[in-house]
């Protein structure tokens, strides 16, 4: 959008972090040094810095002078910290001001309000929960007026500590162990806390600070209230950043001990999958637009109009002349909505596109109201909760729907707007209690919106609407966007710890959802247990003995990496330096009598045209299952790559006999006549083959090296071209095909170059 302001990165900043995440002290010291001096203004950054400097003389002098310091590596290892922290409040300032967004939200609080002490905000926040908690004993005429004034006050005070937080340096231990102590205390408003939770995720992932890290951490490790608890999960998962362990060591202690708690690892997984469901919104939006909601319009007496929603009456010559149109769209509808249930159930964002339009209220221009937890006491919608004509089905649908709490405020908002645009019976009868309203997907159990899973679920959602609705987005590090935030599992701090164990879970969702460069991350991530191996010991070192029982719960067990890790591999362009037969002959070595084990290992040889050995596989196949076609075909493929054409063709032709509708036989049985030079047999196969309802374009790719083969030039041509016509993929190179793959093929039939590049020329 024009009016976004860009987020320009600070490239001699950006080498000094990296230079002290390098831990090449003297050098970072040197290339900030350069910087300041080029800056004069940074009076305050410049004094840290000589400090800093000093510091690092006098370590540096006590080393030359040949003095051992036990304490050295500690030293060494605070002053780079200290580098970190200093290079990274000049690269905030930097930031702010070339943004006017960020410096109105950085000044704004603090001009506000001049106490920005903990122990004052503590204070402030400790009395708004004492005034609520009074307000009973208010005079009743009284006490509506001086709710409104509370919460109106107190709302003005989290925008402000928002803003304040958001826009905050690195924090020092005293600050971070202030903060801890009040995200933890019962005195605070749980709705408080996870505001300010939020409010900490996106100051770190703006700005990694350890600190800010480990408050979000201590908070998920120690909260009670869940929604506290799963923001500072989502919060210190985001933020989690690799290359800052080698300053801070500890961080990678924490995880590991986050790690070891079994509820901690399911929540890590549940949150995985999540991530790729929310970053989904856009594409299940189309789905949504596009083929479900015309089925739920068409069976419903409900229209849109430009007036608003209108009922149609039932009582239609077309309900007199075709009384069976209804029914059929009532269960066509009912069908949309079980889909919609279904999408909602798996995890899928689905009201994204819908309420979409509806972030453009004035309301979301206040940054913190993106994230603050739903409540009707809110000033913003406090009046239209208790006031409005349609209150008990606003209440209804707010309370049983699948809604994050910004599409809660959206709803709201909305709903006082187009009120009168709903038809009065439908409102009417809510009111009397005849019905209760519906929301698209289907009631949410209340047990269920209580579920951790859930909880996380819609503050995800939360998160996501802001990162890609929010006007000033761009000035903001987005996690769904960097994929060393949002595919947390293929994070280094999460190799060799207890997570482990789930890495192949996740890998095969991602494979089921076709993320397989992602799937390939996380199970590069992943060490597999422990295990025996018979014939494959040698070739991999970490198959020699039983899993233990706590190397179970550490590691995934290496029979399913080694099959999920075969069948990924099969997935991707080929690779001559990671052959997916080597993971599947683990897999077998680990299980021989495994089926799936084999069928992989004979799929992967095939693919690397060792047809030899496949052919040994597939053979081994067919007497563990001898009524199984695909294995059949497979040897039979194998057969006609190593010119055992008369084999192949005992086996087509005994299969072509039993399954004489099965294409799958038919187009093998085609191809090996074609190899035999029995082209008159072929040609019949490929017409019947063609003569189908829906022909198969590889067919017709096959029928013209058949007709080419046979000198039926002129009949190729028209193949070729039909093939072109009806495979649907623009990008499909028959040049490529003849001169590279399948060149041998030809030469094998006399088919020069000149007469390819006349095919060419003509098709």
């Amino acid at each position: 959008m024009k009016s976004e302001e860009s987020m320009q990165k600070n490239e001699h900043l950006s080498h000094i972090i990296d230079l002290t995440e390098e831990r090449q002290l003297g050098r970072a010291l040197n290339a900030l040094e350069n910087y300041l001096l080029s800056h004069p203004k940074l009076q305050s950054d410049t004094e840290r810095f000589v400090a800093l400097k000093n510091d690092f003389q006098l370590m540096t002098d006590y080393w030359q002078r040949g003095y051992n310091d036990p304490e050295r590596e500690n030293v060494y290892s605070q002053l780079l910290r200290r580098l970190y922290v200093l290079t990274t409040d000049i690269m905030t300032r930097d930031a702010m001001a070339g943004s006017s967004f960020l410096t109105s939200l950085h000044s704004r609080p603090r001009q506000m309000r001049k106490d920005w002490t903990m122990a004052n905000v503590r204070r402030q926040l400790e009395d708004f929960v004492s005034s609520v908690a009074l307000l009973d004993l208010e005079p009743e005429d009284n006490r509506n007026e001086r709710r409104k004034q509370v919460y109106h006050e107190h709302q003005l005070l989290m925008h402000d500590l928002f803003d304040y937080i958001l826009t905050s340096r690195l924090w020092k231990d005293s600050l971070a162990e202030a903060f801890t102590d009040m995200l933890l205390s019962p005195t605070i408003d749980v709705n408080d806390q996870q505001l300010i939770v939020s409010a900490i995720t996106l100051s770190a992932l703006n700005a990694f600070g350890f600190n800010k890290f480990s408050v979000l951490m201590d908070v998920y490790m120690k909260a009670s209230d869940p929604g506290v608890r799963q923001r500072a999960l989502v919060g210190w998962v985001l933020c989690m950043d690799s290359t800052k362990a080698r300053l801070y060591p500890e961080m990678a202690a924490m995880v590991d001990r986050a790690c070891d708690d079994e509820t901690c690892r399911n929540e890590l997984t549940e949150l995985q999958m999540q991530l790729f469901y929310c970053m989904d919104a856009e594409q299940d939006h189309k789905k949504i637009h596009d083929e479900i909601i015309p089925e739920i319009l068409k069976g419903s007496n409900i229209k849109i109009t430009r007036h608003g929603l209108e009922e149609i009456d039932e009582d239609t010559l077309e309900d007199i002349l075709h009384p069976d149109t209804a029914e059929r769209n009532m269960e066509r509808m009912e069908e949309s909505m079980k889909q919609m249930v279904a999408m909602q159930k798996e995890g899928s964002d689905i009201y994204f596109g819908g309420f979409s339009q509806m972030k453009r209220m004035p309301f979301f221009n206040d940054l913190s109201n993106w994230f603050v937890p739903f409540y009707p006491q809110h000033p913003a919608v406090s009046n239209i909760w208790e006031n409005t004509r349609g209150k008990k089905f606003l209440q209804v649908i707010t309370k049983v729907g699948a809604f994050c709490d910004s599409d809660k405020y959206s709803f709201v908002l909305a709903f006082d707007q187009v009120l009168n645009h709903f038809p009065a019976k439908m409102l009417k009868m809510v009111e009397d209690g005849e019905a209760s309203p519906l929301p698209l997907g289907g009631k949410i159990d209340m047990k269920e919106q209580q579920q951790p899973a859930f909880i996380r679920r819609m503050y995800l959602q939360n998160l996501y609407r802001f990162y890609r609705l929010y006007p000033m987005r761009s000035q903001f590090a987005i996690p769904f966007d960097d994929r060393t935030k949002y595919l947390f599992f293929a994070n280094p701090l999460f190799a060799g710890n207890r997570l482990q164990g789930n890495m192949t879970e996740v890998a095969a969702f991602l494979m089921k959802h076709r993320k397989n460069d992602e799937a390939l991350d996380v199970l590069n991530n992943c060490q597999p247990a422990q295990g025996n191996s018979a014939e494959g010991s040698s070739a991999q070192g970490d198959l020699q003995s039983p899993p233990s029982a706590e190397g179970d719960l550490q590691s995934p067990p290496p029979f399913d990496y080694h099959m999920l890790m075969g069948n990924l591999l099969m997935r991707l362009p080929l690779d001559p330096e990671r052959p997916a037969t080597y993971h599947f002959r683990c897999a077998l070595d680990l299980r021989p009598d495994s089926e799936k084990a084999l069928s992989g290992y004979a799929r992967a040889l095939f693919r690397h045209h060792d047809y030899e050995a496949a052919l040994t596989s597939y053979e081994k196949l067919m007497k563990l299952m001898p009524d199984h076609t695909g294995y059949m075909l497979n040897a039979a493929i194998c057969m006609t790559n190593l010119e055992h054409n008369e084999d192949a063709l005992r086996l087509l032709y005994k299969l072509d006999y039993e399954q004489p509708d099965n294409r799958k036989v038919k187009r093998v049985l085609a191809w090996t006549l074609t190899m035999s030079q029995r082209y008159e047999q072929a040609t019949k196969a490929y017409q019947q083959l063609l003569a189908a309802d829906t022909p198969e374009p590889v067919d017709m790719l096959n029928y013209g090296y058949c007709l080419w083969f046979q000198g039926a030039v002129a009949q190729a041509i028209v193949q070729f071209k039909q093939f072109l016509l009806n495979n649907g993929d623009d990008d499909y190179d028959l040049e490529q095909e003849f001169m590279g793959s399948e060149h041998s093929l030809l030469a094998a039939h006399n088919i020069s170059d000149t007469e390819i590049n006349l095919m060419l020329d003509t098709i």
